[in-house]
């Protein structure tokens, strides 16, 4: 994935004083995912990204189920359990539209963040989390799938240190340090490897979703 020509003004986190706006890094992120990928609206999506066990077009549809059910997580807020309330794409869309449906499941979530207090925790497997934890999870989610689908479509390229960096300080507390901060988040989900570390294998990763 490459970053879009004119970056918009998010605060990095690693910056003292510095909050993070994040619905807008959801959003952010969701926009430039999806502009990214319109890029290969007439590539063949039938293809299966590296390492993958869905094709392009199923891929993209786990991730707007993934980002709505992060929004879903933390308006219905259970404590034990995931949420039944499942979302999927038409799967007789044209891909444009596919992408429009993953803005609105970005923009959902975002507006469940914004409207999260800060007390507010809902369950995830990986930690039970808050308001800039779902959306770290969506950002994630975004990037990563999105650089899955830019790679198998031709349109492949790093992640943007902007987008990724808030995401791994609040997901990856345990990241290594002193690589760029897209590098770090394809490390830590096992997508690549690191000058100094080895990639991870498949299922020897996750992120930390508490509230620290």
């Amino acid at each position: 994935m490459t970053a879009a020509t004119t970056a918009p003004a998010l605060p990095a986190p690693t910056a003292p004083g510095l909050a993070v706006d994040w619905p807008a890094l959801v959003t952010e992120t969701a926009a430039r995912t999806t502009a990214l990928l319109e890029r290969a609206a007439d590539a063949d999506w039938s293809r299966r990204p590296e390492g993958g066990d869905w094709t392009c077009r199923a891929t993209l549809d786990h991730l707007a189920l993934g980002v709505l059910g992060y929004a879903g997580l933390l308006t219905a807020r259970p404590t034990d359990r995931y949420i039944t309330l499942f979302g999927s794409l038409d799967p007789a869309a044209p891909v444009p539209h596919c992408l429009e449906g993953l803005r609105i499941a970005a923009a959902l979530l975002a507006g469940a963040v914004r409207d999260a207090t800060p007390d507010v925790r809902a369950w995830h497997p990986w930690g039970h989390s808050d308001g800039p934890g779902f959306a770290a999870m969506g950002t994630v989610e975004l990037l990563v799938h999105g650089w899955d689908l830019a790679g198998a479509l031709g349109v492949g390229g790093p992640l943007p240190d902007d987008l990724a960096a808030p995401a791994v300080a609040r997901l990856f507390p345990a990241a290594p340090t002193g690589h760029a901060p897209g590098a770090t988040l394809l490390w830590c989900t096992g997508r690549a490897a690191l000058p100094d570390r080895p990639r991870l294998s498949a299922g020897a990763w996750s992120w930390d979703g508490r509230v620290r």
